[in-house]
């Protein structure tokens, strides 16, 4: 086993992992920008590394600085976390070739997969069904990609060939707007992952996204561990998660199982990754979609539900241990749902709201987890993605996975920036959701939502600021708001 890793991310996934190592017995590393520096990570951690500046390619980017700084701590191991480099070959070579454990699949299997045009050339070798569309470099010119466009037919999806997460992905329903997608695709791709190159595929408006959550060890082992339903997203990206899906029969379950499964060994793979689908919810035909090669920001309803540590498991198997099970070992017991809570604010396009967190107060109870980055004193800057945290809630039924995660939502108490919580409790208490019939546009273009004009977050963020008394030429803390307050009283009081 390791002695020592190096968390190569930040935030809640970063907290995440630096748990999974305390519980194992292993030391850790965080890593850290200059807008990091007061982090909740850092302060979990045993170590910590300035890597730099704020923006991602100064920081978290920078595969140099992140090698450098698990050699100067004597670190033998390196976690990605999501995001940022977990899905990039060259890092995950460059760790091998520095004499450290990359803790995911190698750097082949991230390669084959990460090129999404290479991977589906492979899924179709596989048996895997497809999405229909053109595989070619990545590289082609605007002119190229628009000749492609129009033999597939519109609507299009344009989409980043090195990444995930809904970044670098634009729908495009005509050939007038395509050259305009192409060119805010490839600048979004290159600054999040470091690579611009597109791909376009044929767009299927009204799908279920549906994924398969894959793990194997590195003398052959691989299962699946059942389904996630990602369906209800906002602009390519996952709002709302929910295991067992809705729309899966036993029978189609089983099959994606397989093809998930066939999928993974096709690029011999091993550790944590998720097999994607689309799925037509009329004829539940499916089509494979792309692999990530990492954990999935939405695993713990995976883990709730299959009773399985992943990132305790990624270590381990990282280190040689064999995965002591099989495919007839698991089954799905219950019902999770995950919803992300974002500083964003609903009313105002879901721009990101930044600030610092005045009070923060997460909800507890039986059955609900929170991964989170974040404490009240915490600043919430433009650098990074908004995600303020994940609750997780679990229950015996998916009615009362529910009802559960619209109770924790009610206790959920942000102050000092805009949230969604409101739009999340919208969307959980529609019957189209209830009766699992969401589809991946469906936010978008079928869910009517206004929220309270002002909202309530507005209105305590005004009511702060009245009550914060500022001094001159200071940065005004959490613990300057009047104690006696209504405001202020931990039993999330509202007006």
């Amino acid at each position: 086993m390791f002695s020592k890793i190096l968390i190569a991310n930040r935030g809640e996934i970063a907290i995440r992992i630096l748990q999974a190592c305390k519980e194992i017995g292993i030391q850790t590393v965080a890593v850290y920008s200059e807008a990091d520096k007061n982090s909740l990570h850092i302060q979990f951690a045993d170590e910590s590394i300035l890597l730099g500046a704020p923006e991602p390619k100064e920081s978290y980017l920078n595969i140099d600085k992140i090698i450098h700084a698990a050699k100067q701590t004597n670190a033998d191991a390196i976690h990605p976390g999501y995001g940022f480099l977990s899905e990039n070959a060259s890092f995950a070579a460059a760790v091998a070739s520095a004499k450290l454990t990359f803790i995911g699949p190698s750097a082949d299997s991230i390669r084959a997969m990460g090129d999404k045009a290479e991977s589906k050339i492979s899924m179709k070798k596989a048996g895997v069904p497809t999405v229909p569309g053109f595989e070619g470099t990545g590289q082609e010119t605007s002119a190229q990609l628009t000749k492609t466009a129009k033999e597939i037919g519109y609507p299009v999806l344009v989409k980043a060939a090195a990444g995930g997460g809904g970044k670098g992905m634009r729908v495009v329903e005509k050939e007038s707007d395509l050259s305009e997608a192409v060119e805010s695709a490839r600048r979004e791709a290159l600054n999040a992952f470091g690579d611009d190159r597109l791909l376009v595929e044929k767009y299927l408006p009204d799908a279920h996204h549906i994924e398969f959550q894959v793990f194997g060890d590195q003398h052959g082992n691989l299962v699946h561990l059942f389904e996630r339903e990602c369906s209800v997203q906002r602009r390519h990206q996952k709002i709302i998660e929910e295991t067992p899906s809705p729309l899966l029969t036993p029978k189609l379950r089983k099959e994606m199982g397989e093809a998930a499964v066939a999928a993974a060994k096709a690029v011999e793979y091993f550790n944590a990754g998720t097999v994607e689908f689309i799925v037509d919810p009329e004829t539940l035909k499916y089509y494979f979609l792309e692999m990530n090669t990492r954990l999935q920001v939405e695993h713990p309803i995976t883990e709730l539900v299959v009773g399985l540590d992943l990132v305790q498991w990624q270590i381990r198997v990282a280190a040689g241990e064999k995965f002591p099970f099989t495919q007839k070992d698991f089954s799905q017991r219950g019902h999770a749902i995950e919803g992300r809570v974002y500083a964003e604010d609903p009313a105002n396009r879901f721009l990101p709201s930044t600030g610092k967190l005045l009070q923060y107060i997460e909800p507890g109870g039986p059955n609900i987890r929170i991964d989170s980055g974040f404490t009240a004193g915490s600043e919430v800057t433009h650098f990074y993605d908004p995600l303020l945290a994940k609750l997780i809630v679990y229950g015996e039924s998916r009615e009362v996975a529910i009802q559960r995660m619209q109770t924790a939502l009610r206790e959920f108490v942000v102050h000092g920036v805009m949230t969604n919580i409101d739009f999340l409790q919208a969307v959980l208490a529609h019957k189209d959701f209830a009766d699992g019939k969401v589809t991946t546009r469906w936010a978008e273009t079928k869910f009517s939502w206004k929220p309270t004009e002002p909202s309530f977050e507005a209105l305590i963020t005004a009511g702060l600021a009245d009550l914060v008394k500022p001094r001159a030429s200071t940065t005004l803390s959490a613990n300057e708001v009047d104690p006696y307050s209504p405001w202020k009283t931990p039993s999330g009081f509202r007006n």
